[in-house]
């Protein structure tokens, strides 16, 4: 009888360290040592690139060790879709998915994996979660909706005389659409006559910049992959037409523009991270998770542009001038 219950006490004990073995290093229950994750985004650019180096530092701030399966599309739907069953059928801890296409993609393949976003505008317009307060589903993320009409106020600001403002963006991405229906509203509040163009890939950027860019006294582009891929062929437009070009993020516009408020993608991409150490830890889950937005905005202003095109900088804003490479 004292061997059975010292034999009973030993598997009682053994049973205990199998089950704080599982919670991880004494985390809690749910936790994911070394986690696989995927990594999708729709192509590359400076601003894409950034949050995902953002996301990973966080990670890496928070302690946890990752494996990260990084793809990039290239910009093509199809891929988009390969690499989300590609993850899916590999099983990942967590996908990060940089951009509204992105994230559309691996959603539609998996309502188990969690899916933190980032670089994406607003998730509810998109279909992406119920409500940007409570997501209901696998999906969360962080915004990256921009400060419309602060930007609009500071293209005001740079040309007080302003009559026409130009609007282009990509009417394949909604993240660019939302934000430039604001921007046109808040143009016109302001007295401004817009006028709007719109490509759907990047062969369409050239014809349309200079259709539009020949009618306007100034051009406003929303955070749009499309052109943020194209700003080298968009500055020389702005050089030979002498259209001053404002971007909505500052990658944009030291890649050709004049000058912008806008929000830090390594930020943006580091508040993603936090959001997934969390849910990796088993602290909460996407569901319950909702959308944050960026907490600060940074102005730039593009030095080389502002003197190649005889802009003057409002005084306020000489400390925020950066030097172009």
């Amino acid at each position: 009888m004292k061997k059975m219950k010292k034999l009973l006490a030993l598997l009682l004990s053994v049973a205990l360290i199998i089950g704080f073995t599982a919670c991880g290093n004494g985390g809690p229950a749910g936790a994911v040592d070394e986690p696989q994750i995927g990594i999708i985004q729709l192509m590359e650019h400076p601003a894409l690139d950034a949050a995902r180096e953002g996301f990973m530092a966080a990670l890496e701030s928070e302690g946890i060790a990752a494996e990260y399966d990084y793809q990039n599309a290239q910009g093509d739907a199809t891929t988009l879709s390969t690499i989300a069953q590609r993850f899916v059928n590999n099983d990942v801890d967590l996908i990060l998915a940089i951009a509204t296409g992105s994230a559309q993609a691996v959603a539609a393949e998996t309502q188990e994996i969690p899916i933190v976003g980032t670089a994406i505008t607003d998730y509810e317009v998109a279909r992406l979660v119920d409500s940007n307060e409570s997501p209901g589903g696998n999906v969360t993320g962080a915004s990256d909706m921009n400060p419309i009409e602060a930007q609009i106020a500071l293209i005001q600001e740079f040309m007080p005389e302003i009559g026409t403002l130009g609007i282009v963006f990509s009417s394949n991405e909604p993240n660019s659409v939302i934000q430039a229906e604001i921007a046109q509203a808040v143009a016109e509040s302001l007295g401004m006559t817009v006028v709007i163009g719109t490509v759907t890939n990047v062969n369409d950027v050239q014809q349309v910049t200079t259709s539009v860019a020949n009618q306007v006294d100034a051009i406003y582009i929303p955070t749009d992959n499309t052109y943020a891929n194209a700003m080298s062929l968009v500055a020389q437009i702005s050089m030979e037409t002498g259209t001053p070009i404002f971007g909505a993020e500052p990658n944009m516009v030291m890649g050709g523009g004049v000058a912008t408020l806008g929000i830090d993608y390594f930020d943006l991409g580091f508040q993603s991270g936090l959001m997934a150490a969390q849910i990796l830890r088993g602290e909460t889950e996407p569901a319950t998770m909702p959308i944050q937005w960026a907490e600060t905005y940074t102005y730039t202003v593009n030095s080389y542009m502002v003197e190649a095109l005889g802009i003057t900088v409002p005084e306020r804003l000489l400390e925020f001038i950066r030097f172009s490479d």
